[in-house]
């Protein structure tokens, strides 16, 4: 007698269903094969499935076993496939009579040798196929339940052991379905507030347009000048997160294996810190089987990048696409798959090696060479890529004594939020959510200008020798700055201070 539970292959970002057939057929007695393109985790399932199966105290088949994982050709990796295959093998033997529709239910997890189950990663991903595919309930680890109930209109129920499962499938005592949570995407916890910031005034007004456009920024300034402290209030002045894009986020972290069982969903916005030694594979994500990287784990957040000249300019390179398009893609052996990565990048550097050059009060030791060198570290296309460059002086000892706080995040973010709330009136009929996706076409629509503007670009076009990208840039900018004023037209003032924001050299 054979027989078929359905499960789910995580694949990038999505999922598909796996159908789990288990049948016996005449071979070596008490052994047991899994076939359907399976690697090292899902072929030694067998053992952690035969070991499980008896601890829970179920009689485990004399016969060959042969365990198929169908599409055959459709790669499986991780211990996700205990559960279903233990459970198909139970009901092939008929220790399972169900009284629910087998057919219209999932089952995923990993199994513990003494049969209890624990979680996996990507549940959410998941638990979204098996909604869209007419499941009406799925059976998961019971630290995943949580995860798996932000799908709505699905039933999920949270297992501990085989034994449990098996009960509750011939109707003996039933397990409790797992109820909805409520989330708080208000109040967010703030670690850095743009008030705990002394001084560096024009700094906060770039980091303002920065948040309401989602634009990216580099600070180029000494060491002690307040760059990596600027950097992480970022979260605190953007806007907060709407149920779509915490679920977006969420399933990103929960592929990476970065979702703690504690946090089902994430509420706030993320901020991304990778140390310049990291990989390009670690950035923008791959490995054996391709996994998101930081990239993408700051979908829909920020991505700092500190000591930005000593990232190596291969690793940097791997920026040029998703800074561009909002998404990476990523192509290796197991299969090309491509990851979102709408984050916003804030960048900073020392003007040169030893971080005094320009510096009022320290005198720079490096040569002209050491300096240049250091400057040709980061492209030109990455440069041109990035809307906003500013530098970051020494903060003078009367605006470090102060006692006064400067604006609170809380405040500023209100600006953003209205800012936001334009765009998105804007772009309602279209797939941007902020100023800086704006392709150039859009510009065109949404950002025109006056004779007095238009021949501010032209001039600065032939004098600052600016590419079209940079020229487009502009336009996004200086409409983000009319956004902030609440001004429906951009005006020359609004071009002239996105000009300011350009690199003096490029």
């Amino acid at each position: 007698m054979s027989s078929k539970v359905l499960s789910a292959a995580v694949i990038g970002l999505n999922a598909e269903i796996v159908e789990v057939e288990s049948d016996t057929s005449s071979g070596q007695l008490g052994s047991f094969a899994v076939v359907g393109l399976p690697d090292a985790a899902v072929s030694e399932s067998r053992e952690r499935v035969r070991t499980a199966i008896k601890n829970s105290g179920y009689s485990f088949p004399k016969h060959k076993v042969v365990i198929n994982l169908a599409p055959a050709d459709l790669r499986k990796y991780g211990p996700s496939y205990d559960l279903p295959i233990a459970i198909s093998i139970l009901l092939m033997q008929g220790h399972i009579s169900p009284v629910l529709d087998i057919e219209k239910t999932m089952f995923v997890g990993e199994l513990a040798l003494n049969g209890n189950l624990r979680p996996i990663q990507g549940i959410l991903p998941i638990a979204i196929k098996a909604k869209e595919s007419g499941m009406s309930a799925v059976f998961v680890p019971k630290e995943n339940a949580r995860e798996a109930k932000l799908v709505k209109e699905l039933a999920v129920y949270p297992v501990e052991n085989i034994k449990e499962l098996v009960r509750h499938i011939n109707d003996k005592e039933l397990i409790s379905e797992m109820e909805e949570s409520d989330f708080d995407f208000q109040n967010v916890e703030i670690m850095f507030d743009m008030a705990h910031i002394r001084g560096q005034e024009h700094v906060k007004r770039a980091m303002e347009i920065a948040a309401a456009g989602a634009h990216n920024m580099m600070m180029s300034g000494t060491p002690g000048s307040g760059k990596t402290l600027i950097a992480r209030t970022m979260p605190s002045i953007l806007p907060n997160l709407d149920l779509a894009e915490a679920l977006e986020i969420t399933k990103i972290y929960s592929v990476a294996g970065e979702l703690s069982n504690s946090k089902s969903l994430i509420t706030s916005r993320p901020f991304r810190s990778p140390h310049h030694t990291a990989s390009g594979v670690a950035l923008v994500g791959g490995g054996a089987w391709p996994r998101p990287g930081e990239i993408s784990l700051a979908h829909r957040g920020v991505l700092f990048l500190d000591e930005f000249a000593e990232f190596p300019r291969q690793v940097l390179e791997n920026l040029r696409q998703p800074l561009e398009d909002g998404i990476i893609h990523v192509s290796r052996a197991a299969g090309n798959l491509s990851f979102p990565a709408k984050f916003i990048l804030i960048a900073a550097m020392n003007p040169c090696p030893c971080g005094y050059n320009g510096d009022n009060e320290r005198t720079c030791i490096c040569s002209q060479t050491q300096i240049v060198n250091y400057s040709k570290k980061i492209s030109g296309p990455i440069i041109d890529r990035i809307d906003i460059h500013i530098d970051v002086p020494r903060v003078k000892f009367d605006k470090l004594s102060a006692d006064a706080n400067g604006e609170k995040s809380a405040v500023i973010k209100e600006r953003v939020e209205e800012a936001r709330k334009v765009q998105r009136e804007r772009f309602k009929n279209s797939s941007f959510t902020a100023n800086s996706e704006m392709t150039s076409e859009a510009v065109k629509t949404f950002c025109q200008v006056d004779s007095i503007s238009k021949q501010l670009l032209k001039n600065a076009v032939d004098q600052m020798h600016l590419s079209a990208r940079a020229y487009f840039r502009i336009l996004k900018l200086a409409r983000t700055i009319a956004d902030l004023g609440q001004e429906e037209a951009i005006k020359s003032h609004h071009i002239a201070e996105a000009l300011q924001y350009r690199p003096k050299i490029m």
